[in-house]
């Protein structure tokens, strides 16, 4: 059960990891980056960022490369929020698939509509 603390940072970090992948992901032309959900632990040391990356068969490399420039970003991160957190936390990132779950549901239930 994450505390108000914990809930509001993770917004907090959310909204600004969404505005510096805007323009992480111009340097790639054809991308877009999501940052879909963070999850921030108790102590507030370490954050799980989940992002969608569009269009799915960049996703590997993409993820690769923001793996790769993980202190980049928790720099770019750290001037961003500087005056609201006293420790930045680290930052991991993970692939958020629910969309392709979602989308993999509604055309199995359209399979099985023309089928009746």
């Amino acid at each position: 059960m994450e505390t108000t603390r914990q809930q509001k940072i993770a917004r907090l970090l959310q909204k600004e990891l969404g505005e510096l992948f805007l323009l992480y992901a111009k340097k790639m032309q054809g991308t877009l980056i999501t940052v879909t959900a963070v999850r921030i632990s108790p102590d507030l040391s370490v954050a799980r960022a989940h992002l969608s990356i569009f269009p799915a068969d960049k996703v590997k490399s993409v993820l690769e490369q923001v793996n790769a420039d993980t202190k980049s970003i928790r720099f770019d991160l750290g001037k961003r929020v500087r005056h609201q957190l006293r420790i930045i936390p680290e930052l991991y990132f993970h692939i958020d698939d629910s969309l392709d779950y979602l989308e993999n549901i509604d055309n199995l239930l359209k399979q099985d509509q023309k089928e009746d």
